[in-house]
C-alpha cells in the first residue's frame, strides 16, 4: 500500500512567520520601538541586489526601519570593518547582514565576527554558535531556524528520530544537526567524505540534504515514508540533466524553454515519491530564509532591551 507524500509548503509557512512577526513589531512600535536592519551590499553582485532588495521589501511590509548600504567592490577591509563599528553603535538599529560573498580581497571572516553578537541577525557570530551548542537564547541561523519552523508548524515531531543531515557548512549543515540534537532527535552528519552514505541516509527517519549538489540524494537513499528537508537551490542549464530529472514533466520543460534553467534541489525529483513528507524546490525552505530573518531583527531588538521573547 502506497500513500501520497505530503507536500510541506514552505511558502505559507513562511506567510504564517511573517503575519506573526508584524504583530510582534506593533507592539513594539506601540511601546516607541522600530526594530531596524541593516544589510551591507559590497559591489555589483545581480543574485545578491535581487536579495537584498527583497529583504529590503520584506521590512517595509512588515514596519521593520531598514537601511542599505553599498559600498563599492573596491573598498577594503578596513573601510568595511569601519561601517560594522558605526553600526555596532547606533541604537536605531537591532540587525546588521553583511550579504555574501563578498569580493575576493575582503576578510570575511573578520567582518562577520566584528558584528556585535546582539545584532547578529545571521547567527554566524562565534558567541551566537556558542549559544546556540549550549541552548541558550540567542539569534540562530536562519535557513536552520527556519527548517525547524517547518518541521514545528508541520506537526512533524523530532524528538527520537533518526535524522541525518547531509552537508556540515557553518551555514546550514552544522547548526540544522545543532537544532536538531537540542530538540532531542539521534542525529549523524554526512560529508563528502563519508564512507557509504547511502547505507546511513537510508536509516533516517529525517534527511536534511543541505549539500549543494543537484539530485544528489536518490531514492535508493532514501528510507521509505522518511521526512525529506531539501535545502538545496541548485539551477540545471544543461537539457539533457533537466529531461533526467524531470522526464516528461511540461512545465519544467516550458520553463527551461524560457529561461534556460531551472532549479533543482539536492534531492533527485524521484526520491520524493518514496517520503512521507517533504519540502518542494522551490516553495520549500528557501521560502523561509528572509521570514526568519524578520524574526531575528525582533527577536534581537526584545534581547537588547530586555523585553520577553515569550509571545501572549
Amino acid at each position: 500500500m502506497t500513500t501520497t507524500p505530503r507536500i510541506l509548503d514552505g511558502i505559507a509557512i513562511a506567510g504564517q512567520i511573517k503575519a506573526e512577526v508584524a504583530v510582534e513589531v506593533q507592539a513594539l512600535v506601540a511601546r516607541g520601538i522600530t526594530p531596524g536592519l541593516a544589510v551591507i551590499l559590497v559591489g555589483e553582485v545581480p543574485a545578491s541586489q535581487i536579495y537584498v532588495r527583497s529583504k529590503v521589501k520584506t521590512c517595509g511590509e512588515l514596519g521593520i526601519f531598514s537601511e542599505m548600504l553599498t559600498p563599492p567592490e573596491s573598498i577594503t577591509t578596513a573601510e568595511v570593518l569601519a561601517v560594522v563599528a558605526e553600526l555596532n553603535a547606533r541604537e536605531d538599529i537591532d540587525g546588521i547582514l553583511i550579504q555574501l560573498p563578498l569580493p575576493k580581497h575582503v576578510d570575511t571572516k573578520l567582518l562577520l565576527e566584528a558584528v556585535s553578537p546582539e545584532k547578529d541577525v545571521d547567527g554566524f557570530h562565534p558567541v551566537n554558535v556558542g549559544r546556540l551548542q549550549s541552548g541558550q537564547p540567542g539569534l540562530a541561523p536562519c535557513t536552520p531556524a527556519g527548517i525547524m519552523e517547518i518541521l514545528r508548524r508541520s506537526d512533524l515531531p523530532v524528538a527520537g528520530l533518526n535524522a541525518v543531515v547531509i552537508g556540515r557548512s557553518d551555514i546550514v549543515g552544522k547548526p540544522a544537526a545543532m537544532m536538531l540534537l537540542n530538540a532531542s532527535a539521534t542525529v549523524t552528519i554526512c560529508h563528502s567524505k563519508t564512507k557509504d552514505l547511502g547505507k546511513i541516509s537510508r536509516e533516517a527517519d529525517l534527511l536534511v540534504a543541505a549539500i549543494g549538489r543537484p539530485g544528489f540524494v536518490t531514492a535508493e537513499m532514501v528510507k521509505p515514508g522518511a521526512t525529506i528537508i531539501d535545502v538545496g537551490i541548485n539551477r540545471v542549464t544543461d537539457a539533457a540533466e533537466v529531461e533526467g530529472f524531470f522526464p516528461g514533466h511540461a512545465e519544467r520543460a516550458a520553463t527551461f524553454a524560457k529561461r534556460g534553467s531551472v532549479v533543482v534541489g539536492d534531492v533527485h525529483p524521484a526520491a520524493f515519491a518514496l517520503s512521507g513528507a517533504y519540502t518542494p524546490v522551490p516553495g520549500g525552505v528557501g521560502a523561509l530564509t528572509i521570514a526568519m530573518l524578520m524574526q531575528n531583527t525582533v527577536t534581537a531588538a526584545k534581547l537588547r532591551r530586555g523585553i520577553s521573547l515569550e509571545k501572549k
